[in-house]
């Protein structure tokens, strides 16, 4: 069960945060103190490498957040979104959770000392081999979304508890997760519950995912609805559901919106008496809510050529979530001429017009094709991305040589 309400605002109430201008002062001075210490013209190769700052305030704020909107679900961070180790135990040390992926994310969680118990393996198409790691891990709550899938649990984990991923309509998402996973009402009533009653499975809940950037919340109002069917269909059959994960893709800028859809949804298809009836717990899978505006990303111009600047970092590095995760980043002057920008309101007036790319030979390596800067920019100078801290450097290569091993600087550890 998830601990109760009361726990949950004690356990966070021993993390403090911290105000909006203070964490700005600190961040401005560490950057200055950073970039004070880099000169293009005589540096040593790597040395004006890009960068993150990460706010660990931050990462407490959005899980404040999370608990201020939807204090009976209990969230699973989705770590594939951003692996760093510090966010990790932070998180683990609010009380939070985690959605895994894979064997490595799974040992990543285990390698901290966290307790297999509080992993979910939201993966519906796993590797065999994997399957029998998470047994031997005592990994045991897991998801499926098709028949072939029970058959490999039966065979390599059948004492397993399952959580049965059912489609969504993710049409307004900017990453739809439906056209992968997830399956049909009709399909879990005719195969999954009917077949995993005969491999004699635990079948225990119901899982879905709406994908990320969600336009129209009415999908999660939907999604909420259908997992009553399932619930009622599997109780029928003599299931003991007591598990909804209502998945991740939540975003800080909208969750007023979403959570408010999940709260009237859960309050009309989950009433309490059904959730005392049947011990019914929530739980969800956020990854870029807990992470996203907790980073900031800091490059160097490397070289011009007129209105084109060439930045040190790019779509193959930690930018990479402009292709993979359909992200805009926003792009700011860090440092122009000695002088250290960052948050700063009183830039001049002055538009000068850039396309900014990545450091590699690919013509694919744009970052933006069009941005305006209030400076004319000269190589050495140094932009940042805000908000840079989902699906970046989890995702980034090595193509062309660039190992885009970027340095993090934590504050408020």
């Amino acid at each position: 069960m998830t601990p109760s309400i009361d726990f949950q605002i004690e356990k966070i109430s021993k993390f403090q945060t911290i105000d909006k201008e203070f964490t700005t002062n600190v961040i401005k001075n560490t950057l200055i103190d950073i970039l004070s210490k880099i000169d293009y013209s005589n540096c040593e190769p790597d040395d004006e490498n890009s960068f993150f700052i990460c706010n660990l305030n931050q990462v407490i704020k959005s899980y404040n957040y999370w608990y201020q909107e939807l204090p009976y679900i209990k969230p699973h961070y989705a770590i594939k979104c951003n692996t760093d180790v510090r966010v990790i135990k932070l998180l683990s040390d609010l009380g939070c959770n985690f959605d895994c992926a894979s064997k490595s994310e799974i040992e990543t969680i285990l390698q901290l000392g966290i307790s297999p118990d509080r992993i979910v393996y939201a993966n519906p198409c796993k590797t065999s081999s994997y399957i029998r790691f998470a047994k031997d891990e005592n990994i045991n709550l897991t998801t499926v979304d098709n028949v072939d899938e029970l058959y490999k649990l039966s065979k390599f984990h059948p004492n397993c508890n399952i959580l049965v991923r059912i489609l969504t309509n993710d049409e307004t998402s900017q990453c739809r997760l439906s056209t992968k996973f997830g399956a049909s009402i009709e399909e879990v009533k005719d195969e999954i519950l009917p077949i995993a009653k005969k491999l004699n499975l635990n079948i225990v809940g119901v899982a879905f995912h709406v994908g990320s950037g969600a336009k129209d919340f009415n999908s999660i109002y939907e999604a909420i609805r259908d997992s009553r069917i399932i619930f009622d269909e599997a109780i029928d059959l003599g299931f003991n559901m007591s598990i909804l994960d209502i998945g991740g893709g939540f975003e800080v800028e909208t969750f007023k919106e979403s959570s408010s859809m999940v709260n009237f949804a859960i309050s009309k298809y989950f009433p309490q008496k059904f959730i005392r009836q049947h011990d019914i717990e929530f739980i969800a899978e956020p990854g870029r809510f807990m992470v996203s505006n907790a980073f900031l990303l800091c490059c160097n111009v490397i070289a011009k050529r007129k209105s084109m600047l060439y930045l040190n970092d790019g779509l193959y590095g930690n930018l990479n979530c402009i292709l993979f995760d359909h992200q805009i980043p926003e792009i700011k002057l860090l440092k122009h001429k000695n002088k250290v920008y960052y948050d700063r309101n009183d830039l001049p007036n002055d538009d000068f017009n850039y396309s900014i790319w990545g450091p590699t030979c690919d013509g694919l390596d744009c970052i933006s094709k069009n941005t305006i800067l209030n400076y004319d920019v000269d190589i050495g100078d140094w932009l940042y991305f805000p908000n840079l801290g989902a699906y970046s450097s989890c995702a980034k290569t090595q193509f062309n040589g660039f190992k885009q091993d970027s340095k993090i600087i934590y504050v408020f550890e």
